[in-house]
């Protein structure tokens, strides 16, 4: 089952709306016995288990990179004979012709920066989610994939899960019949957002760099407690808010199973109150997709807020969730739904490790591998080594990776487009052209698709 024809990789990963995803070919295929060394962007965090499993998968880490001193420090005492670095431009610069492959780890809004720099050398690449903080870096990072012949993945670790894998099976299979409605909804954000910027600046710790911190985004001053570590997500600089911290999560198995390809149109509903520098605490997006591969157009909800926060969250209809509920004597705090012509798919689980099923004219969700109506969907997805192992692979042999570049980019580009729409505003209809990247009938939309990068920070 680890094998992947060419024919049935484009049948089970092909998108339409303006997308066609061609079968990834590697040019510098690294043999079974071949070292694969590794450089480490951002070890702190989930960089930290980045940077362990990529170990673990096989990898000689020969360098790793991290603002914090003493982050670095203490990932140096695991790996003693990498070379230390606190800026990536220089650790790629001195250690281009000593790595095959990079990990990037660090905060969203260098992502895209660190990860093209590297690509443009011919370096393989994992970058965690969400892939870049832009839908032009996205973009970007996708073309640079195929034109290098990388082995890439994006780090939404649930594209690894059978149970993932098993519900688009079961969604693709028409189970539920053809799907009309998504309505995904998180627990985040846990960190500050719906905030003002603090005044004044503060001293910047001598074992931060933080030129190396801000990079690509427009310079300020330090404030202690405020930007590093975590608290940068809820920040439009360097975050991406509750989208980009969890939709590549919870979004992964829907935007599989549906086939969503490109928007036509992306609007924010309705959000708590808007900052210019923040996100709400609590926002309801609507995408629509139009038809796709013989299924008709469907509406996708997007709902974020913190049931433990200053406010109460958006959430969907309580018509929609009333058997969710049922089951669970809740709405749970994030969840997936899609809603068919015959039945309904549920899954609580953030990485869709569990889903389960109900269909029309039944009260009572099921667990989808034991549900009667999935018993004979045959298993067409090859279930995976493990998602760092499948990059490795990926890099040895050849085999595409379930969350390759030229998939993750896509899903992350429809992700980011509802952080487009937060900051267009509230109550506008943005019509979208996907393959342009552009918005056809709200140009303030553009300043929003691409970055102007400071210098010294550019491609």
């Amino acid at each position: 089952m680890n094998k992947l024809t060419r024919r049935s990789f484009l049948n089970r990963t092909s998108l339409t709306a303006g997308a066609t995803l061609a079968f990834p070919y590697i040019g510098n295929v690294l043999g079974a016995n071949d070292r694969i060394r590794i450089a480490c962007i951002g070890v702190g965090g989930k960089g930290d288990s980045d940077s362990s499993n990529a170990a673990k998968a096989g990898g000689e880490i020969v360098a790793i990179c991290d603002v914090d001193l003493n982050t670095l420090n203490k990932k140096a005492r695991q790996f003693p004979k990498a070379k230390k670095y606190q800026d990536y431009r220089r650790l790629l610069d001195e250690m281009e012709n000593q790595i095959d492959a990079v990990t990037v780890s660090t905060p969203d809004h260098n992502h895209g920066v660190a990860s093209v720099r590297a690509m443009k050398m011919g370096k393989h690449c994992f970058c965690q989610k969400p892939l870049t903080q832009t839908v032009y870096e996205a973009r970007m990072m996708r073309q640079l994939a195929k034109e290098k012949k990388l082995a890439t993945q994006m780090g939404n670790q649930g594209s690894a899960e059978p149970g993932l894998r098993r519900a688009v099976e079961v969604i693709q299979a028409g189970v539920i019949g053809k799907p009309k409605e998504i309505h995904v909804w998180s627990n985040r954000p846990i960190w500050p957002q719906a905030i003002e910027r603090p005044p004044g600046e503060d001293p910047v710790p001598p074992t931060l760099n933080w030129e190396a911190w801000l990079g690509p985004a427009p310079y300020r001053p330090y404030k202690k407690g405020v930007y590093h570590t975590f608290k940068w997500r809820g920040w439009y600089d360097f975050g991406t808010g509750a989208l980009g911290d969890m939709a590549c999560h919870t979004v992964n198995m829907p935007f599989r199973a549906c086939k969503l390809g490109y928007p036509t149109v992306v609007e924010l509903e309705v959000a708590s109150r808007l900052y210019p520098e923040t996100y709400p605490l609590t926002s309801r997006i609507r995408f629509e997709f139009p038809e796709r591969e013989g299924l008709p157009p469907l509406k996708f909800w997007w709902y974020d807020g913190n049931p433990r926060g200053r406010i109460a969250p958006l959430r969907p209809p309580a018509d929609v969730t009333r058997e969710i509920v049922t089951m669970m004597g809740r709405l749970p705090g994030s969840g997936a739904l899609i809603i068919g012509e015959k039945g309904k798919v549920f899954s609580p689980d953030d990485y869709g490790a569990r889903f389960y099923v109900v269909m029309n004219g039944e009260e009572d969700y099921v667990d989808g591998n034991k549900h009667e109506a999935c018993k004979n969907v045959p298993v067409t997805i090859p279930r995976s080594p493990g998602h760092v192992e499948e990059w490795f692979r990926m890099m040895r042999d050849g085999t595409p990776s379930y969350s390759n570049f030229d998939i993750a980019a896509y899903l992350t580009e429809i992700i980011l487009l509802g952080c487009v729409a937060l900051r267009v505003g509230e109550g506008k209809r943005m019509e979208w052209d996907g393959p342009n990247m552009r918005s056809t009938n709200l140009p303030e939309a553009a300043q929003f698709v691409k970055r102007n990068n400071r210098p010294g920070w550019g491609y």
